[in-house]
């Protein structure tokens, strides 16, 4: 059984808390799940999210080419192979990231970051997006040392907050929208309430 689960949110949101949690439970019931995240997930990824975390400023656009490059480099080399084997596919981060920060946070033109982000993943949408909401303030609370996203104005994270709130609206059936500040066990449980279902023959 194929399944593509993606979690998104703001810093310190707990996603890849979250993420591994939901990677693991899974596991646990034998089956065959992999676990990955953006940007990196390969050695290429890897690279450039070194840049593109604690390298020097970047041009909106370029920051753009290379989430996408390493968003395409993972998806023809680990999602997709994963997907045709009948594994179910957790990504900490995937498209929605891109248009969220270098969209609504950068202000990049979305119809741009559509067609950027279509050829990059070859048309792949997840099948269910878990979205961890907080508040920006809260959110960043929670970090310690900061990269470079993190070190944003805040009014920049608050785009980015409204740009997945957007996107959860236009597309209720795939996205989960779940408060951030809840329990780290209340947040697994209504996470696995929306995934179980997913699991059944159909």
């Amino acid at each position: 059984m194929s399944l593509f689960i993606t979690f998104e949110g703001g810093e310190g949101s707990g996603k890849s808390t979250q993420a591994k949690a939901l990677y693991k439970r899974l596991l646990s019931l034998n089956i065959p799940t992999l676990l990955t995240h953006e940007p990196g997930g390969t050695p290429l990824g890897n690279s450039l999210r070194r840049w593109l975390k604690d390298g020097e400023e970047i041009d909106p656009r370029t920051e753009l080419l290379l989430f996408a490059a390493s968003r395409a480099h993972l998806v023809s080399k680990v999602i997709r192979p994963a997907l045709e084997q009948g594994t179910i596919v957790i990504c900490d981060r995937f498209s929605e990231s891109t248009v969220a920060y270098q969209g609504y946070g950068r202000r990049l033109d979305l119809n741009l970051i559509e067609t950027v982000n279509n050829i990059a993943t070859q048309g792949l949408r997840p099948d269910r997006i878990v979205f961890l909401d907080i508040p920006v303030d809260h959110g960043l609370a929670r970090k310690g040392r900061r990269d470079r996203f993190e070190r944003e104005e805040i009014a920049f994270h608050q785009r980015v907050r409204n740009g997945y709130l957007d996107m959860a609206k236009k597309e209720p059936e795939r996205w989960l929208v779940i408060n951030g500040s809840l329990s780290k066990k209340d947040i697994q449980g209504l996470i696995w309430q929306r995934v179980e279902p997913l699991l059944m023959p159909r």
